[in-house]
């Protein structure tokens, strides 16, 4: 090998070498979680994803993590018997987070799927064992719904 392609080589596991320490002291969690469950009316779905990154940077511990999740609510009846709802108003509640839609119609509905999503960087995580609480409203009736998670994943 010549001078200029030792040259190269050094360069390149000089950046590789300390990525290489870096991913080998790092510990990282993969969580997957699917929690469903249902109601007379609705059926709903939160599907969680995460990931937590354990470290050491200089002897001190570290910790991140980043989530990603999609709730969707599907009406269980026919979309004709959803005709006249003029408004549908969710919420869902983890044991961290929670969110909440109002939707208005002031023509009927041409679906019976509703979803929301979102995600953070270094916030509250979603445990698998949780209950997740929904409440769902259209027009005058209510509804509520409790979620699990039937298959607890974690990688």
């Amino acid at each position: 090998m010549n001078k200029w392609g030792r040259n190269k080589l050094k360069k390149i596991l000089t950046f590789l070498f300390p990525l290489f320490l870096l991913t080998a002291c790092s510990d990282i969690t993969h969580n997957d979680y699917r929690f469903t469950g249902e109601s007379e009316h609705w059926e709903a779905e939160y599907s969680y994803t995460g990931t937590e990154t354990r470290g050491e940077d200089n002897g001190i511990g570290t910790y991140s993590n980043e989530d990603s999740h999609k709730f969707t609510l599907t009406y269980k009846g026919s979309l004709e018997e959803l005709s006249s709802m003029r408004k549908l108003e969710y919420l869902y509640s983890t044991l961290s987070s929670n969110g909440k839609s109002t939707e208005e119609f002031t023509e009927p509905t041409t679906t019976k799927i509703f979803s929301s999503s979102g995600g953070s960087t270094n916030g509250a995580k979603v445990t698998k064992d949780e209950v997740i609480l929904v409440k769902v409203k259209w027009d005058d009736v209510e509804e509520s719904i409790l979620l699990d998670n039937k298959k607890l994943t974690t990688k």
